[in-house]
């Protein structure tokens, strides 16, 4: 999702909610204590130098249980920081922290909740580095089919 989009979502909600992958809710007293633009200027496996740009969200979930964020007051935070950091309509990720450690989602939309959807890493240099597209299985032929073929003629199956 971009950030056009999640502002033109915000605009037709009373309220805010974030689904896990899981299927399980962001408690509704989070608050978004950033939004801002990620750069990652990096090497892939293969060489190439590469650029990723994104707008950031951190979720957070405070035992803050009297105050919740409203759809017009992120839509103000995202104003700010698009006007602060001049910001494009860029992908959004999410972080959210994990059982463990902070965890990074992308963003989704359907029935007026936003959904954190996974992420997974990849190679970004496939043919630079040796690693072959996943192969289509071959056909499987039952032997009894083969035995009307003429065997090792010029017209054969075999040979």
């Amino acid at each position: 999702m971009t950030l056009s989009e999640i502002k033109k979502h915000l605009k037709n909600l009373d309220t805010i909610a974030f689904i896990l992958p899981d299927g399980s809710l962001v408690p509704n007293h989070f608050h978004v204590t950033e939004v801002g633009k990620t750069t990652k200027h990096f090497i892939d496996c293969g060489g190439t130098v590469r650029q990723e740009k994104k707008v950031n969200f951190q979720l957070w979930n405070a035992n803050d249980y009297d105050h919740r964020l409203h759809p017009e007051k992120l839509i103000h935070i995202i104003e700010l920081s698009e006007d602060i950091f001049n910001l494009k309509d860029l992908e959004i990720e999410v972080e959210y922290q994990g059982e463990q450690s902070i965890q990074k989602f992308g963003l989704d939309y359907q029935n007026g909740q936003f959904l954190l959807t996974s992420t997974q890493t990849n190679c970004l240099a496939k043919d630079k580095c040796g690693i072959p597209e996943k192969q289509l299985p071959k056909p499987k032929v039952k032997l009894e089919d083969l035995n009307n073929e003429p065997c090792c003629s010029s017209d054969g199956n075999c040979c």
